[in-house]
Protein backbone atom coordinates (compact mmCIF):
# COMPACT_ATOMS: atom_id res chain seq x y z
CA UNK A 1 0.00 0.00 0.00
CA UNK A 2 1.01 3.61 -0.72
CA UNK A 3 2.18 5.64 2.06
CA UNK A 4 -0.18 8.45 3.41
CA UNK A 5 0.95 10.10 5.72
CA UNK A 6 5.06 9.94 7.67
CA UNK A 7 6.53 11.45 10.88
CA UNK A 8 10.10 11.35 10.94
CA UNK A 9 12.29 12.13 14.37
CA UNK A 10 9.40 14.38 15.36
CA UNK A 11 10.65 16.42 18.81
CA UNK A 12 8.44 18.62 21.33
CA UNK A 13 9.45 19.41 24.93
CA UNK A 14 7.79 21.93 27.43
CA UNK A 15 10.89 22.68 29.51
CA UNK A 16 12.48 19.30 30.97
CA UNK A 17 9.25 17.34 29.78
CA UNK A 18 9.65 15.08 26.13
CA UNK A 19 5.81 15.01 24.67
CA UNK A 20 7.74 13.87 21.48
CA UNK A 21 11.09 12.28 21.41
CA UNK A 22 12.18 11.98 17.79
CA UNK A 23 8.80 10.32 17.17
CA UNK A 24 8.85 8.14 13.86
CA UNK A 25 6.32 6.19 12.24
CA UNK A 26 4.12 6.00 9.20
CA UNK A 27 1.02 5.44 7.81
CA UNK A 28 -0.43 3.51 4.73
CA UNK A 29 -3.82 4.68 2.84
CA UNK A 30 -6.85 2.47 4.16
CA UNK A 31 -5.28 1.39 7.32
CA UNK A 32 -6.42 2.14 11.13
CA UNK A 33 -3.71 2.41 13.22
CA UNK A 34 -4.20 2.52 17.16
CA UNK A 35 -2.05 4.46 19.55
CA UNK A 36 -1.86 3.28 23.00
CA UNK A 37 -0.12 4.16 25.99
CA UNK A 38 -0.27 5.21 29.65
CA UNK A 39 -1.84 9.05 30.89
CA UNK A 40 0.97 11.48 29.81
CA UNK A 41 2.78 9.36 27.33
CA UNK A 42 2.24 12.08 25.08
CA UNK A 43 -1.02 10.81 22.55
CA UNK A 44 -2.66 13.77 22.84
CA UNK A 45 0.44 15.71 22.33
CA UNK A 46 1.25 14.20 19.09
CA UNK A 47 -2.21 14.64 17.39
CA UNK A 48 -1.84 18.40 18.41
CA UNK A 49 1.53 17.89 16.50
CA UNK A 50 -0.08 16.21 13.56
CA UNK A 51 -3.21 18.50 13.43
CA UNK A 52 -0.78 21.61 14.06
CA UNK A 53 -2.10 22.83 17.31
CA UNK A 54 1.45 22.58 18.45
CA UNK A 55 4.52 23.16 16.55
CA UNK A 56 7.50 20.75 16.71
CA UNK A 57 10.90 21.74 18.14
CA UNK A 58 12.38 19.20 15.47
CA UNK A 59 11.83 16.38 12.80
CA UNK A 60 8.73 16.89 9.97
CA UNK A 61 5.49 15.43 8.74
CA UNK A 62 5.11 14.30 5.29
CA UNK A 63 1.19 14.05 3.95
CA UNK A 64 0.03 13.67 0.97
CA UNK A 65 3.62 13.98 -0.84
CA UNK A 66 3.57 17.49 0.90
CA UNK A 67 5.79 18.68 3.90
CA UNK A 68 3.36 19.91 6.11
CA UNK A 69 5.53 20.52 9.00
CA UNK A 70 4.79 24.42 9.31
CA UNK A 71 1.43 24.41 7.53
CA UNK A 72 -1.41 25.65 10.05
CA UNK A 73 -4.22 23.85 10.95
CA UNK A 74 -6.33 25.63 8.42
CA UNK A 75 -4.57 24.02 6.01
CA UNK A 76 -3.65 20.83 7.19
CA UNK A 77 -7.47 20.26 7.48
CA UNK A 78 -8.44 21.58 3.81
CA UNK A 79 -5.20 19.21 2.56
CA UNK A 80 -7.74 16.42 4.05
CA UNK A 81 -6.59 15.97 7.99
CA UNK A 82 -9.82 16.39 10.41
CA UNK A 83 -9.25 15.23 13.94
CA UNK A 84 -12.47 14.50 16.48
CA UNK A 85 -11.89 14.87 20.28
CA UNK A 86 -12.13 13.00 23.02
CA UNK A 87 -14.33 15.78 25.10
CA UNK A 88 -16.74 17.13 21.72
CA UNK A 89 -16.40 20.64 20.55
CA UNK A 90 -20.21 21.11 18.88
CA UNK A 91 -21.35 24.23 18.77
CA UNK A 92 -24.15 23.60 21.36
CA UNK A 93 -26.86 26.34 19.91
CA UNK A 94 -26.51 24.71 16.24
CA UNK A 95 -28.73 21.91 14.86
CA UNK A 96 -26.51 18.15 13.94
CA UNK A 97 -27.39 19.48 10.49
CA UNK A 98 -26.06 23.11 10.78
CA UNK A 99 -22.73 21.86 12.53
CA UNK A 100 -21.68 19.32 9.72
CA UNK A 101 -22.44 22.26 7.65
CA UNK A 102 -20.29 24.34 8.68
CA UNK A 103 -17.17 21.66 8.83
CA UNK A 104 -18.23 20.42 5.03
CA UNK A 105 -17.84 24.11 3.83
CA UNK A 106 -15.04 25.85 5.96
CA UNK A 107 -12.77 22.20 5.91
CA UNK A 108 -14.11 20.29 2.93
CA UNK A 109 -14.30 23.30 0.59
CA UNK A 110 -17.99 22.45 -0.51
CA UNK A 111 -20.26 24.89 -1.65
CA UNK A 112 -24.45 25.89 -1.02
CA UNK A 113 -25.17 23.62 -3.62
CA UNK A 114 -22.97 20.50 -3.29
CA UNK A 115 -23.07 20.62 0.36
CA UNK A 116 -26.79 18.82 1.84
CA UNK A 117 -26.37 15.93 -0.51
CA UNK A 118 -22.52 15.29 1.19
CA UNK A 119 -23.86 15.66 5.13
CA UNK A 120 -27.22 13.26 3.71
CA UNK A 121 -24.12 11.07 3.39
CA UNK A 122 -22.46 11.66 6.43
CA UNK A 123 -25.60 11.37 8.72
CA UNK A 124 -26.40 8.15 7.09
CA UNK A 125 -22.75 6.58 7.72
CA UNK A 126 -22.92 7.79 11.24
CA UNK A 127 -26.25 6.71 11.85
CA UNK A 128 -27.53 9.99 12.96
CA UNK A 129 -30.44 10.41 10.05
CA UNK A 130 -33.30 11.16 13.10
CA UNK A 131 -31.24 14.09 14.96
CA UNK A 132 -30.61 15.72 11.73
CA UNK A 133 -32.27 19.09 12.99
CA UNK A 134 -31.96 18.34 17.16
CA UNK A 135 -29.14 21.33 19.05
CA UNK A 136 -25.97 19.60 19.19
CA UNK A 137 -25.79 20.29 23.04
CA UNK A 138 -29.10 18.37 23.60
CA UNK A 139 -27.85 14.67 22.24
CA UNK A 140 -26.97 12.21 24.87
CA UNK A 141 -23.43 10.96 25.17
CA UNK A 142 -23.11 8.27 22.96
CA UNK A 143 -24.50 10.35 19.78
CA UNK A 144 -22.18 13.26 20.87
CA UNK A 145 -19.84 11.17 20.09
CA UNK A 146 -20.75 10.21 16.81
CA UNK A 147 -21.62 13.71 15.85
CA UNK A 148 -18.33 14.80 16.82
CA UNK A 149 -17.23 11.90 14.46
CA UNK A 150 -19.67 12.48 11.89
CA UNK A 151 -18.53 16.70 12.40
CA UNK A 152 -14.99 15.26 11.03
CA UNK A 153 -16.16 13.41 8.06
CA UNK A 154 -18.19 16.27 7.06
CA UNK A 155 -14.30 17.65 6.20
CA UNK A 156 -13.86 15.13 3.59
CA UNK A 157 -10.77 13.62 5.42
CA UNK A 158 -8.19 11.42 3.98
CA UNK A 159 -6.63 10.97 7.15
CA UNK A 160 -8.81 11.07 10.54
CA UNK A 161 -7.59 11.48 14.05
CA UNK A 162 -9.54 9.98 16.39
CA UNK A 163 -9.40 10.41 20.18
CA UNK A 164 -10.60 8.15 22.40
CA UNK A 165 -14.23 8.14 21.17
CA UNK A 166 -14.92 5.01 23.34
CA UNK A 167 -14.10 6.58 26.52
CA UNK A 168 -17.05 6.08 28.81
CA UNK A 169 -19.18 4.53 26.95
CA UNK A 170 -21.13 0.52 28.06
CA UNK A 171 -19.93 -2.75 25.67
CA UNK A 172 -22.54 -2.45 22.85
CA UNK A 173 -22.19 1.00 22.50
CA UNK A 174 -18.30 0.46 21.92
CA UNK A 175 -19.55 -2.46 19.77
CA UNK A 176 -21.49 0.01 17.63
CA UNK A 177 -18.73 2.31 17.71
CA UNK A 178 -16.06 -0.74 16.20
CA UNK A 179 -18.53 -0.84 13.78
CA UNK A 180 -18.70 2.74 12.71
CA UNK A 181 -14.85 2.66 12.45
CA UNK A 182 -15.11 -0.12 9.74
CA UNK A 183 -17.39 1.58 8.01
CA UNK A 184 -15.65 4.80 7.67
CA UNK A 185 -12.47 3.00 6.78
CA UNK A 186 -14.56 1.52 3.79
CA UNK A 187 -15.31 4.81 2.44
CA UNK A 188 -11.80 5.61 2.07
CA UNK A 189 -10.47 7.38 5.11
CA UNK A 190 -7.45 6.54 6.71
CA UNK A 191 -7.42 6.27 10.54
CA UNK A 192 -5.49 7.01 13.71
CA UNK A 193 -6.78 6.31 16.83
CA UNK A 194 -6.01 7.02 20.36
CA UNK A 195 -7.74 4.81 22.71
CA UNK A 196 -7.94 3.35 26.01
CA UNK A 197 -10.69 0.58 25.38
CA UNK A 198 -8.36 -2.36 24.59
CA UNK A 199 -11.02 -3.95 22.48
CA UNK A 200 -11.29 -1.78 19.88
CA UNK A 201 -7.25 -1.64 19.51
CA UNK A 202 -7.52 -5.72 19.30
CA UNK A 203 -10.42 -6.20 17.20
CA UNK A 204 -10.45 -3.03 14.91
CA UNK A 205 -7.29 -1.84 14.20
CA UNK A 206 -3.80 -3.28 11.75
CA UNK A 207 -1.55 -2.26 13.99
CA UNK A 208 -0.68 -0.59 17.18
CA UNK A 209 1.64 2.04 18.25
CA UNK A 210 2.41 2.44 21.76
CA UNK A 211 3.99 5.65 23.58
CA UNK A 212 5.46 5.88 26.95
CA UNK A 213 7.84 9.32 27.70
CA UNK A 214 7.04 10.63 24.03
CA UNK A 215 9.11 7.36 22.43
CA UNK A 216 7.35 4.79 20.20
CA UNK A 217 8.84 1.69 22.37
CA UNK A 218 6.60 -0.89 20.20
CA UNK A 219 4.62 -1.58 16.88
CA UNK A 220 3.54 -3.91 14.95
CA UNK A 221 0.25 -6.48 14.74
CA UNK A 222 -1.92 -5.65 17.60
CA UNK A 223 -1.86 -9.19 19.61
CA UNK A 224 1.77 -9.09 18.67
CA UNK A 225 2.32 -5.66 20.86
CA UNK A 226 0.17 -6.29 23.63
CA UNK A 227 2.09 -9.46 24.37
CA UNK A 228 5.31 -7.68 24.71
CA UNK A 229 7.00 -7.72 27.89
CA UNK A 230 8.14 -3.63 27.33
CA UNK A 231 4.40 -2.96 26.75
CA UNK A 232 3.23 -5.17 29.94
CA UNK A 233 5.79 -3.75 32.25
CA UNK A 234 5.16 0.02 31.08
CA UNK A 235 1.34 0.03 29.94
CA UNK A 236 -0.20 -2.36 31.97
CA UNK A 237 1.70 -2.26 34.91
CA UNK A 238 2.87 -6.31 34.39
Amino acid sequence: MATLFSVNRLSKSFGAIHVADRVTFSVDKGEIVGVIGPNGAGKTSLFGLIAGNLRPDSGHLEFDNADITRWAPQQRAQAGIARAYQIPKPFTHMTVFDNLKVAAIFGGGLNEDEVEDWIDKVLVQADLVAVRHTLAGRLPLLLRKRHELARALAMRPKLLLVDEVAAGLAEQEVNEFIGLMARIRAGGVTVLWIEHVMKTMLTATDRLLVLDGGRIIAHGEPEQVINSPEVRRVYLGA
